[in-house]
């Protein structure tokens, strides 16, 4: 499925943020400017792309019309989402944010009761809310296991409180990434494109961005030139190109919870790509038996989410007069 490839595409790009967040706290950086940096540096590149097309008055009226929607739906899926885990990059190693980041693939799985879905009755077209597709979420658990097994070589070292600061925050990033993403495709109806959503969801973020810089200016001081210029590097990369392409993927197969779940599990291949970039820029130790075994388990489950997302789905005609939701 070509919506599985650019998700794989785009978690090489995201990977880039588990790499240089810790990099940059590493140097002395801090979380602070590393989350809000990024969102504030995101907002001229957006603009320009969604002015280019000719898109930007569609957005703003879009917003105008729920701004309540776009400033929940947004903190949840970006500030909710970002903020913690550069703040888990401060206390653990990329790898084990990485690695603890790979429950979203299962957090969205888990999600489908939240949300409703259009069926046939003889009766016409009702809304039904969704449940959550158990082929989906076995395949998701197995990439999962693949995950804690490339993880099981550096975990043994490290203390219960390490794994408690770096795993606890990010595990509502992965709640709150995919609901806040699916939210706001939810409220846009297919009215946007990609950028103008991405731009919009920026833009509705960016305020709780600048409160958090102003908290990080009075506490920590002004960034150092060598973050901002990180910070810059982990916008263009995870912030616009990541980003879009995994929205554009998303978008794609927004009706279909099986094939969603597809694409929001292509985010477990970038313990590959961290695991890769901490060998060659940070000097970490190559990986034993134990973790190439998880490398296959997670193509495995990958490999099953994409054969079976690509089978027709059948549509249930329901015989009744009455349905409730």
């Amino acid at each position: 499925m070509r919506e599985i490839l650019i998700g794989v595409v785009a978690s090489m790009f995201f990977a880039v943020t588990f790499i240089l967040n810790r990099s940059m706290e590493l140097s002395g950086g801090s979380w602070v400017w590393s989350a809000s940096l990024r969102f504030i540096f995101m907002v001229p590149f957006l603009l320009l792309i969604v002015v280019f097309r000719k898109n930007l008055k569609a957005l703003l009226t879009e917003m105008k019309s729920r701004p309540f929607k776009w400033l929940g739906w947004s903190f949840m899926g970006f500030v909710l989402f970002y903020a913690p885990i550069t703040y888990a990059a401060s206390y653990g190693p990329g790898w084990l944010v990485a690695g603890s980041w790979q429950m979203t693939i299962v957090a969205g799985t888990l999600l489908g009761p939240l949300f409703y879905v259009t069926i046939q009755t003889e009766a016409g077209p009702v809304k039904a809310r969704q449940k959550i597709p158990l082929r989906a979420l076995l395949f998701s658990t197995i990439i999962f296991i693949g995950v804690i097994l490339i993880q099981w070589q550096k975990a043994a070292s490290l203390t219960v409180g390490g794994i408690a600061v770096g795993v606890l925050p990010v595990a509502i990033a992965a709640f709150a990434y995919p609901l806040g993403n699916r939210k706001m495709m939810e409220v846009c109806g297919g009215r946007l494109d990609t950028f103008q959503r991405v731009l919009g969801m920026t833009l509705a973020s960016l305020p709780f961005w600048l409160m958090l810089s102003l908290y990080g200016f009075f506490r920590e001081g002004a960034p150092t030139s060598n973050q901002l210029f990180q910070s810059f590097i982990v916008a263009i990369s995870s912030g616009v190109i990541a980003t879009t392409l995994f929205f554009i993927a998303t978008d794609r197969v927004r009706n279909d919870q099986e094939k969603l779940a597809s694409v929001e599990a292509t985010q477990s291949t970038q313990v590959v790509f961290v695991m890769m970039g901490e060998v060659f820029l940070l000097s970490s130790p190559l990986p034993n038996g134990l973790a190439t075994i998880g490398l296959s388990v997670i193509i495995l489950g990958m490999f099953m989410h994409s054969y079976y997302s690509k089978k027709p789905q059948v549509v249930k005609i329901v015989k009744t007069n009455e349905y409730s939701v």
